[in-house]
């Protein structure tokens, strides 16, 4: 039989840095979850993502088991590291802060369609761009998707 669901936590986490403090902490302990249990699991699952950012999703069920998926990194911090830039522009429709080729965002898409809603790696595509047009990176390529 299956085990009854109790809620779901989201959260995003460096990779093999979690630890008992906040947001961890109290995002488990509210719900009953062994929280050294977690860090140790979520630890030795991302160690060769050692310092990412990576969303999990924590389904705790009535018994405080739990199970959690670990997903990839978010495209912004994606965008960031391969334009190498710390964070987005303050005003992304004037200031443009860095260049990203087609190659490039293919790559993103790639790496992310499991974690996407979309069904073709144009779309994904496409998302990827609209991403780092909002944070004033212009992507270079003669498709439909590159925006200046």
């Amino acid at each position: 039989m299956a085990k009854e669901v109790s809620g779901l936590i989201k959260l995003q986490i460096k990779g093999g840095a979690a630890n008992p403090s906040p947001p961890v902490g109290p995002a488990l302990g509210s719900k009953g979850v062994n929280i050294m249990e977690f860090c140790k699991q979520f630890n030795g699952r991302t160690q060769e993502l050692a310092g990412k950012i990576l969303p999990v999703i924590i389904t705790v069920y009535k018994d405080k088991s739990f199970d959690f998926i670990i997903k990839a990194p978010p495209v912004a911090i994606q965008l960031l590291e391969a334009t190498k830039q710390k964070k987005g522009s303050a005003e992304p429709n004037r200031k443009k802060i860095a260049v990203v080729t087609e190659e490039q965002v293919k790559e993103i898409a790639e790496n992310k369609m499991k974690d996407l809603n979309c069904f073709t790696i144009e779309s994904a595509m496409s998302m990827v761009a609209g991403t780092a047009r909002s944070m004033g990176i212009t992507v270079k390529g003669d498709t439909k998707i590159a925006i200046n």
